[in-house]
């Protein structure tokens, strides 16, 4: 990847992109700028996605976003580092994030990490396939226990995954299929019970 995603020495938001830019730094008062850096790493790192086809945040971008906002370098960098958001290394195209958190580990993710490997052929958390079409992480708890377990592949999560689920959608992702709607493959409607629904099951009756 590092060969085919060269860090460049300088970076410049797009002429669209710097409207929002401006825009989100207007939510906030004067002196507080700083409140939207994410905002803006975001930003960044979303034109690097459409530019490159990697979504990462290379640090002359970061040092970009520190110049708008009128703050060191470093506050910036403090930012980018904390949030597992923010990639610092060019990621593949379908950037594949394993949440193997206890009620994930508890419903199987051990499963869909040797599946990912399986099908991807990445062999380790963070590193990124020869073709560069998938980048394997290992995240914690992603926020959709209730549908466990949990891949999220780029923004969108895939809910009550399986070994052969993951299978058949990193096989659909290499053969140059478009991702399916997030939510869950196994047929669940929202977070309503695995089994089907169990209560309001017929009409109500007519109010007397």
């Amino acid at each position: 990847m590092s060969s085919t995603h060269a860090n460049p020495t300088s970076f410049a938001f797009t002429e669209a992109n710097m409207k929002l830019v401006e825009k989100a730094i207007k939510k906030y008062p004067e002196g507080r700028q700083m409140s939207a850096v994410k905002s803006l790493l975001d930003l960044a790192q979303r034109q690097m996605g459409a530019q490159t086809g990697s979504i990462w945040l290379p640090r002359a971008a970061m040092d970009k976003v520190a110049e708008i906002l009128g703050v060191a370098p470093m506050r910036v960098y403090e930012v980018a580092t904390f949030y597992t958001m923010f990639n610092l290394q060019p990621v593949g195209k379908y950037h594949l994030q394993v949440c193997t958190t206890t009620p994930c580990w508890l419903r199987g993710s051990d499963d869909i990490v040797r599946a990912c490997k399986a099908a991807s052929g990445v062999k380790n958390f963070g590193e990124t396939s020869e073709d560069g079409v998938f980048t394997l992480k290992e995240v914690e708890c992603l926020g959709a226990c209730v549908n466990a377990p949990i891949l999220q592949v780029n923004d969108d999560y895939y809910e009550d995954m399986d070994a052969a689920r993951v299978e058949a959608l990193l096989n659909d992702l290499r053969a140059g299929k478009p991702l399916p709607p997030a939510g869950s493959l196994g047929g669940r409607q929202s977070s309503a019970p695995a089994s089907g629904q169990t209560s309001l099951v017929s009409a109500p009756g007519s109010a007397e």
